[in-house]
């Protein structure tokens, strides 16, 4: 009877301690189950985040880079009409130049045939 109570009791034990450790095993799961829905929740906001932050650079990019072509734009046309005004005055100091010079010349020659011209009654 020794022997087969013995081996009830070890039978008794090898059961509990496999319940037992069916639990633990359990628990286990349960904690890894909880820590990769963790991390999948963690990936899942990084990416989110990754997204909107792509989405933010690439309208700053865009607003720059028309930023840019506006101002040279302003910059070029500033020019042009600098050089327009540059051109015009220039021009007109032309024209005003070369009408002097031409009534300068009209009154010489005008002078040069009074000296020629006897005079009347000579």
């Amino acid at each position: 009877m020794k022997i087969a109570s013995l081996i009830a009791a070890l039978v008794a034990t090898a059961a509990l301690t496999a319940l037992g450790q069916d639990g633990v095993v359990q628990d286990v799961k349960h904690g890894a189950k909880k820590a990769g829905e963790t991390i999948k929740d963690g990936l899942e906001t990084a990416g989110e985040k990754t997204k909107e932050t792509a989405k933010t650079v690439g309208r700053k990019t865009k607003e720059t880079g028309e930023t840019v072509v506006r101002k040279t734009k302003q910059a070029v046309d500033g020019t042009g009409e600098k050089a327009s005004e540059t051109t015009q005055k220039t021009h007109h100091k032309s024209r005003k130049a070369a009408s002097k010079a031409k009534a300068q010349t009209t009154e010489e020659q005008t002078t040069d045939r009074d000296s020629n011209t006897p005079a009347p009654g000579q």
